[in-house]
């Protein structure tokens, strides 16, 4: 079974060896490379030939912070999924973060236990949203006109995409869901494709804005 490669970017090197240090603990998990900065992350993904599938990145860095560094991922480097693991806890950042493209949002100070989640879930689903974030996002739009895409265009969904996107915001993978709709992975993917184009999302975590924005999913 292949290893989830992780890449960790952050100045403190304490922090870093923090997040080795818990890493180390996962048999599945294994860490390509660290940098101190955007810069330097930027360099070692261009050098190294079997890159990250996930980076765990700080938001403020010297040279290029987080922010920078995740827009040119999204656009050059599509495939490598981003988790942001920062000291700020404010709304509108975090919220700012996943619209971006991040596919998860965590604070410094939790339990390893979420660190690992976090980057499983990423792995395995795409994305990794926590309550906190959820919260983030939900305040995030909350005056926003129903039942628009992510351009602000009206959109239909049908009721099996509805059930389908549902799920996807409580962080269940194409096979459990095609257990409790009792259709195949392949229709699965086929709704979540559907769904991407109807409502311009690039990505899952795109998907759970549109939900929370159009009041499809809510936090219990």
């Amino acid at each position: 079974m292949s290893k989830i490669r992780i890449a960790i970017v952050d100045d403190h090197k304490l922090f870093r060896q923090g997040i080795r240090s818990i890493i180390d603990t996962a048999s599945d998990i294994e860490i390509v490379f660290e940098a101190d900065n955007g810069v330097d992350c930027m360099n070692k993904l261009k050098r190294t030939h079997n890159g990250p599938t996930i980076i765990l990145m700080d938001l403020e860095m010297p040279e290029m912070d987080g922010l920078q560094l995740q827009e040119i991922i999204s656009r050059d480097f599509p495939d490598i999924k981003v988790i942001i693991i920062s000291l700020h806890s404010n709304q509108r950042i975090m919220a700012r973060m996943i619209q971006q493209g991040a596919s998860g949002y965590l604070l410094k100070n939790c339990e390893k236990e979420e660190m690992l989640e976090a980057i499983k879930s990423t792995y395995n689903n795409g994305f990794y949203i926590n309550q906190q974030t959820l919260l983030a996002l939900k305040e995030s739009h909350a005056t926003k006109i129903p039942k628009r895409d992510l351009l602000g265009y009206e959109v239909e969904i049908s009721n099996r995409e509805v059930e389908v996107l549902k799920l996807l915001c409580s962080q269940f993978n194409t096979n459990e869901i095609a257990e409790k709709l009792f259709i195949s992975p392949r229709t699965v993917e086929g709704h979540r494709n559907n769904l991407l184009i109807k409502t311009g999302a690039r990505n899952t975590a795109g998907l759970i804005i549109f939900a929370i924005k159009n009041k499809y999913f809510d936090i219990l």
